[in-house]
């Protein structure tokens, strides 16, 4: 943990027996900071509990100016224009991973479409009888779950995510606008636009799933009776920085959420390592915010990734070239709490760009090599998307997660006041357990836990019975 420099005490000499304290220095020369370049977003780590004037005294000292500073974890949001600021903090309290980005030669942005999620590009119009081509709602029991319950109304999930279309006929009733705010910036901004889809419809697929209805379509998510919360932290070129995640967790925790669902990992590195110098900054100010959440009440679930390998056993980052070791791990799902989530296709086994190792739980996420028979829909699983209260598809452990997530809002619904670890407990408890498949020679562990489905598939009709 990071530790503020222990301010120099006057020194006092002792002289003939007699105390003389030692002549002021002289007044330090006025900092000179670059008012021309390119501003860059920056978290940095302090002792929780130091007093903004204190924060916002070193900031100014080192060039900086302060965006938003969450003093119960001890993370400022900071700007700066200056190149060496990190170095002016400490690089092992200070990060930015839009400098990191700029600074990575012929660095493009990438988008949740392209890179994070799998898409199967078609849309489907919202006229007809959708519920016939939601296998996976099938998959986990849910239809069976909502004649049964649909979900309170005073459970709040925060679909931390690209932002929720709340025109969407089949998500209007389930926003709640007083609970949403945009954390792109790293400081929460309330107002409609800021927590808006601008360039992606993932948060409301995402969203769809979760908790949609929609009865003239048929279509219907898990569970249709909570409320739902759009935390905006991924930005229009697709990357979710650590300054939008710790907004996002703490604004979770200060308002009551229950769940939370992060279909993404942090950028722009795939792995961050908590002894690295900037990463140790990025990683210490995100398991503080997680932690925090964890402790007021809520349970984030978050998505595996779609690289396809076992996380436990990397030895280097794919987005940046630096070693992995046992320091490190993909954000958010490496903080202890946080329920990791795979994805099985339409056949239930292993999605084929689903990681594995570390996992808690599995759930439907699609697999083109899955495909479903002939009338009971697209490959990957139907949601809600952006174009003009349509419907669509999308493969990924980020269609996987929110399955997860709204089974934990049904589990939320019945124990109401259960802390996030026994709810997560009752989740993994109920799951329906999945085997390694002989052929699956990767798959290791026991029945019941094993590196591929974690516990099982989630099973929305045992949650609510």
């Amino acid at each position: 943990m990071s530790r503020l420099r222990r301010m120099a005490a006057p020194l006092v000499l002792a002289v003939g027996g007699g105390l003389f304290a030692a002549a002021p220095a002289a007044e330090a020369a006025p900092v000179t900071c670059d008012t021309t370049s390119t501003p860059y977003t920056y978290v940095v780590t302090y002792q929780p509990g130091t007093r903004a004037s204190a924060v916002d005294k070193e900031l100014a000292a080192k060039c900086g100016t302060k965006v938003a500073y969450y003093a119960e974890i001890g993370v400022a949001i900071a700007s700066s224009r200056n190149a060496d600021f990190q170095q002016k903090i400490g690089v092992y309290r200070a990060y930015s991973g839009g400098k990191d980005v700029a600074s990575t030669s012929g660095a493009a942005a990438r988008s949740l479409g392209a890179v994070k999620t799998l898409e199967d590009t078609r849309s489907v119009a919202a006229a007809g009888d959708l519920s016939a081509q939601q296998w996976d709602m099938k998959a986990i029991h849910a239809p069976e779950a909502n004649k049964i319950n649909q979900g309170s109304h005073s459970v709040t999930v925060g679909v931390l995510d690209s932002g929720i279309d709340a025109t969407h006929p089949a998500l209007k009733a389930a926003v709640d606008a007083r609970s949403s705010a945009g954390c792109i910036t790293g400081a929460p901004d309330l107002t409609p636009a800021s927590w808006a889809p601008t360039t992606s419809d993932h948060g409301t697929h995402v969203a769809g799933t979760i908790a949609g209805k929609d009865p003239a379509a048929g279509f219907t998510g898990i569970a249709p009776g909570v409320r739902l919360a759009s935390v905006k932290v991924v930005n229009d070129d697709g990357y979710i920085f650590p300054e939008s995640a710790v907004c996002g967790f703490v604004w979770a925790a200060k308002h009551g959420f229950q769940v939370t669902n992060n279909s993404y990992y942090i950028d722009p590195g795939m792995f961050f390592c908590s002894r690295e110098p900037g990463d140790a900054a990025a990683y210490e100010a995100v398991r503080r915010a997680i932690e925090f959440s964890t402790h007021h009440g809520v349970l984030n679930v978050s998505a595996a990734g779609n690289s396809g390998f076992d996380t436990t056993k990397q030895t280097t980052d794919p987005n940046r070239p630096h070693p992995v070791d046992s320091s490190c791990g993909i954000l958010p799902k490496a903080i202890d709490g946080v329920v990791t989530v795979s994805s099985v296709g339409y056949a239930g086994t292993k999605s084929s760009f689903s990681n594995y190792g570390e996992i808690d739980v599995t759930a439907p996420g699609g697999d083109f090599v899955q495909a479903p028979p002939a009338g009971e829909g697209p490959a990957c699983p139907l949601s809600t998307t952006v174009f003009g209260g349509q419907y669509g598809s999308k493969c990924g452990t980020s269609m996987a997660s929110p399955h997860a997530a709204g089974v934990a809002a049904l589990l939320a619904s019945k124990f109401r006041g259960l802390p996030p670890q026994l709810l997560a407990r009752i989740l993994t408890g109920e799951a329906d357990v999945v085997k390694c498949a002989s052929t699956e020679k990767e798959c290791t562990g026991p029945a019941k836990n094993n590196s591929y489905y974690g516990h099982g598939l989630v099973n929305a009709l045992d949650a609510v019975r």
